[in-house]
């Protein structure tokens, strides 16, 4: 299906008091599912006008049709119920996204843009956080670790495989400690969160991220801030890794719940732990390595995408052991 191609599609629903129910409080249902599916519904008399591409289009009728079935039998319609039928929609997910990988170009859709993995390296890590519950994605800065994990969950969160993103790093300081730092709590971790919030909004547009936000569909949060949660139906991503100590990372590691994909993303030389106390990244790779299900993908200085002196800086001090 060409995927580019617009269309509309005219949807006739003949009881109009189900309709309202289908459309929901201040047409919050109508609001989820082009979110969930990149189209655009306007509601005309008891009609709903669907435009998008053909696939946006294909997938908002066959949802809308099966919850408005659903009220027919006299059942309500909510925001789990959407996630359900999507999920049922998407039950073979996983595969079709795998066919993204069978020509030479790879392509992550997001709503904002297509990202393409550039190297060998960075094609075999977004295959591997496909087809694995549970990744790690370890190497030098600049070399898109985060930034394509971050993408991925997008991709999958748009097209129904999971239900939220949540990203998290360790708060740990370097050089500056956040009491001394002015703001609330909240101020004060903010500034640790906005790499993460900077490759969501490359994904998502402003006014749609900030209503995942409030609505707990995207969560950004301290690594601490993940105790004691079951995080399921989630693509959950663990930045700056090498800052977790072991008992962060086997916390973090036994969150993961059913439904769920788990990104591990860090780089060994930049671990800012207090002098003698071990990173919880090496050890997870020491102790997972041969797990079932666990994919590892390691990054060099020739997979840096940022400016070109980074990875002339990066050899530099490979080559000197630093």
């Amino acid at each position: 299906m060409n995927t580019g191609v617009l269309t509309n599609a005219i949807l006739e629903f003949p009881d109009n008091r189900l309709l309202i129910d289908l459309c929901g409080e201040f047409d919050r249902n109508l609001t989820d599912i082009e979110a969930r599916t990149g189209s655009q519904i306007l509601r005309r008399g008891n009609q709903l006008a669907v435009h998008g591409t053909e696939e946006a289009v294909a997938a908002a009728r066959e949802v809308l049709n099966a919850l408005y079935a659903r009220l027919e039998q006299g059942r309500e319609v909510g925001r789990s119920d959407i996630d359900r039928e999507f999920r049922v929609q998407d039950t073979e997910a996983p595969d079709q996204q795998l066919e993204m990988f069978v020509g030479g170009k790879v392509e992550i859709k997001t709503r904002k843009k297509l990202v393409e993995p550039r190297t060998d390296a960075q094609k075999a890590y977004v295959r591997s956080l496909y087809e694995n519950e549970l990744g790690f994605g370890i190497g030098p800065a600049g070399t898109g670790k985060t930034y394509l994990a971050v993408a991925v969950g997008v991709n999958m969160l748009i097209t129904g495989a999971v239900d939220k993103i949540i990203l998290c790093r360790p708060a740990v300081e370097a050089g500056e400690r956040l009491g001394f730092l002015p703001g609330t709590q909240e101020e004060k971790v903010d500034p640790y969160m906005q790499p993460l919030m900077d490759a969501l909004n490359d994904f998502l547009p402003g006014k749609q991220l900030a209503k995942m936000r409030e609505e707990k569909q995207v969560e950004i949060a301290p690594l601490a801030f993940m105790r004691g949660r079951t995080l399921s139906n989630a693509f959950v991503v663990l930045d700056e890794a090498q800052n977790a100590t072991t008992m962060q990372m086997k916390m973090f590691l036994t969150r993961l719940g059913e439904g769920s994909r788990m990104v591990i993303t860090g780089d060994r030389t930049q671990c800012d732990l207090p002098r003698g106390v071990p990173s919880g990244l090496a050890d997870a790779e020491r102790l997972l390595d041969t797990v079932p299900g666990i994919s590892f993908n390691y990054f060099t200085g020739k997979d840096v995408v940022r400016h070109p002196l980074v990875a002339a800086i990066i050899e530099a001090y490979e080559q000197d052991g630093s």
